[in-house]
């Protein structure tokens, strides 16, 4: 599929900002996964680094793979992320969290000096907001987080797993997939769901992305927050 290709494409692309010697995290998804699978294949050839994984899955890939792991309570600097993303707007600004791991991801994230998210083509957008955004919630206040972002305007779904179970994240909570449709400001959303007791993260992932690349067929495309788009 071509939209593999792509993903492909853009994790080769992204090593070129992995140097020896650093701490480097790990994100969770189908993009994130060619990333890992590429930076093992580097630490293979000699490659130092240390990884922190953004979930439970990337960790066990990693581990597969023989990529050095370390946690967050001995490295509090992450030089540089990969990443992906759900979606990506023309400031950089992101939803994430299809994968379900959003918790760790921001939290890695905002441990990183370098973010660098790759993506196909398919998930750059002028307006966020096609694809639903997850808010993670404590089961205990689900029913009243879902009435307050239906309250915004959304329409609020329980995450299930296959089984149709509610699906639980690698810290036990659940998620809320909210469909708001275009968001016409995304800061203010973002402030308003990290305001609302029980929501223990959402989502938006804004002003942290460093570089977005994106793949086009055989074409990779940078994105910087304030920049043109410079072509490879």
């Amino acid at each position: 599929m071509a939209n593999d290709q792509e993903k492909e494409a853009a994790a080769r692309a992204s090593l070129r900002f992995i140097e020896d010697g650093q701490v480097v995290g790990l994100g969770t998804g189908s993009t994130a996964a060619y990333f890992i699978q590429l930076l093992g294949e580097r630490v293979k050839d000699g490659l130092k680094i240390r990884g922190i994984p953004t979930s439970d899955r990337s960790r066990e890939m990693a581990s597969t793979l023989g990529i050095p792991l370390t946690t967050l309570d001995e490295c509090q600097q992450i030089d540089v992320t990969v990443d992906g993303a759900d979606e990506v707007d023309e400031q950089l600004r992101l939803i994430k969290g299809g994968g379900g791991a959003l918790l760790r991801e921001k939290i890695v994230a905002s441990a990183t000096r370098q973010l660098v998210i790759v993506a196909d083509a398919s998930k750059r957008v002028p307006v966020l907001g096609r694809f639903p955004l997850p808010v993670e919630v404590i089961k205990f206040a689900q029913a009243l987080v879902a009435k307050k972002i239906e309250a915004l305007g959304a329409g609020v779904q329980l995450r299930r797993d296959a089984k149709g179970n509610p699906y639980l994240t690698d810290e036990n909570n659940h998620i809320l997939d909210c469909r708001f449709g275009q968001i016409p400001d995304a800061d203010l959303l973002a402030r308003r769901l990290s305001d609302m007791p029980g929501v223990v993260e959402h989502g938006l992932f804004i002003g942290m992305a460093s570089v977005v690349v994106v793949a086009r067929g055989s074409e990779i495309v940078e994105l910087r927050a304030g920049q043109s788009s410079k072509r490879s």
